[in-house]
């Protein structure tokens, strides 16, 4: 089970499990070798990076997350724009201050491997780290994988949580969506009732309400950056921001044309999705290749329909977080391991549902629109071109937050029991994430990857 604040933390792009996942894991790896009392005798550092990481590594700037990441940074509390001091200053140097306490040589292009064909059993993003000590020595070596959304764990670690039944200390414990309706018609309480009170058994905020305003404050300021960013993305291919032409134009007309809430909605989400694949501060939601999603459904309904206040918010996220553990538990949201669908699909399956739960909708009309937004994603590939989360990620968001919007307000009109549950949804897309060839699940070696090579 996971708490909201698991499902949505604050982290910056343009990946949660190629950047913020490696920057948590460099970060835990130091930690390891205070305890261990090791530091001291650290001369050099590697890492290796297998799998997704490796492949599309360097466009996802997983090299300068584990730079951060063995400096003492974190992803929730590192500021953006001291990311290209921080890596000039170590290049130039060629040295690294281990844990914000002890220097040590670094050269990254030596100290940091990107394994192009090389994989580990564990999980489609891995990485190894070791610490050696005079001659060579290993002194600690680590392997991590980084399981989507920034979720990390060592490999020791891995067999454990795949093996875990929920905890039943919690006071509504579910793992099916079936067994969560059953919880809140046994109890009467809503979904975001139910999920408020299991948050105390995660103690991570005293006032959820507040907390999930918070979270909303910070998407909202995502997607205002990026309404005022100029120039190009970085990495390479020259992409242009859209966002801030897009906002003028939309900011002089008049509301003529019936559709033009959508092209607001394609705004929000194309400003959210442009600032993180800029590298700056988004909110994992689930993932960062996905974070334009729900703050573009959000601004949506505080633009159109009602301003977002602490019940709103809390309501949104924690009927969010329900659904994202259900795919979290039973599935995956890793792109590297189940494609796109896992990203965007479940991102907008989230919005959907949650979106729902805002509008009033009952425990039916919520499941059928979280059904409702995975199953058009279904198979739904992860191609991006050049390892960047650019093309096709940024379009996807917003082609993600329409489809959201369209399967909440399908599942509010419905008059009919839906045939197809959500757990079969879940359990369909996990199948069908296993049955994708590995070269449509973030290696950028099939797709739009190798047929749009120049742009």
């Amino acid at each position: 089970m996971f708490s909201i604040f698991d499902i949505f933390s604050v982290g910056i792009g343009p990946s949660s499990s190629h950047t913020v996942g490696p920057m948590r894991a460099a970060k835990r790896f130091t930690e390891s070798l205070v305890q261990k009392q090791l530091l001291n005798q650290v001369v050099t550092i590697e890492c290796e990076l297998f799998g997704s990481l490796g492949s599309t590594g360097v466009g996802h700037g997983t090299g300068t997350a584990v730079i951060l990441g063995l400096m003492g940074q974190l992803p929730e509390t590192f500021d953006p724009d001291n990311t290209e001091p921080f890596i000039q200053q170590v290049e130039q140097e060629q040295q690294l201050r281990l844990a914000d306490t002890h220097d040590i040589a670094f050269l990254p292009s030596k100290a940091i491997t990107y394994h192009q064909h090389k994989t580990l059993p564990g999980h489609a993003n891995a990485m190894q780290i070791k610490a050696k000590a005079q001659d060579d020595v290993v002194l600690l070596s680590e392997i991590y994988y980084s399981i989507g959304g920034g979720f990390i764990l060592r490999d020791d670690e891995l067999n454990q949580v795949q093996s875990q039944q929920p905890d039943q200390s919690l006071p509504y414990a579910f793992h099916s969506f079936e067994q969560l309706k059953h919880q809140c018609q046994q109890h009467q309480l809503n979904i975001s009732e139910l999920i408020t009170k299991n948050e105390a058994y995660f103690a991570k905020e005293e006032n959820v309400a507040h907390a999930c305003h918070d979270i909303w404050q910070v998407m909202r300021k995502s997607v205002e950056r990026g309404l005022k960013a100029q120039g190009e993305l970085p990495g390479g291919l020259n992409i242009k921001r859209r966002a801030p032409a897009l906002h003028l134009k939309l900011s002089l007309n008049q509301m003529s044309d019936p559709l033009d809430v959508m092209d607001w909605v394609n705004l929000f989400a194309l400003a959210a999705s442009e600032e993180n694949a800029a590298g700056g501060r988004v909110v994992t939601a689930p993932t960062n290749g996905a974070a334009g999603v729900i703050p573009a459904v959000l601004c949506y309904f505080n633009k159109f329909i009602s301003p977002i206040d602490e019940e709103k918010a809390q309501t949104f996220f924690a009927t969010a977080a329900a659904i994202a553990s259900l795919y979290k538990r039973n599935a995956s949201i890793s792109g590297a391991e189940v494609g796109c669908q896992g990203e965007v699909g479940v991102a907008c399956s989230m919005a959907a549902g949650a979106l729902t739960a805002m509008m009033g909708g009952n425990l039916a009309q919520i499941e059928n629109a979280a059904e409702i937004g995975m199953e058009h994603h279904l198979g739904m590939t992860c191609d991006p071109v050049g390892g960047l989360v650019q093309i096709p990620c940024i379009e996807r968001n917003a082609m993600g937050a329409i489809k959201a919007i369209n399967a909440s307000r399908m599942a509010l009109k419905a008059d009919y029991e839906p045939k197809v549950s959500l757990d079969k949804v879940i359990q369909t897309m996990m199948e069908t994430g296993k049955d994708m060839q590995n070269k449509y699940k973030e290696t950028s070696k099939g797709g739009l990857a190798i047929y749009i090579t120049q742009c």
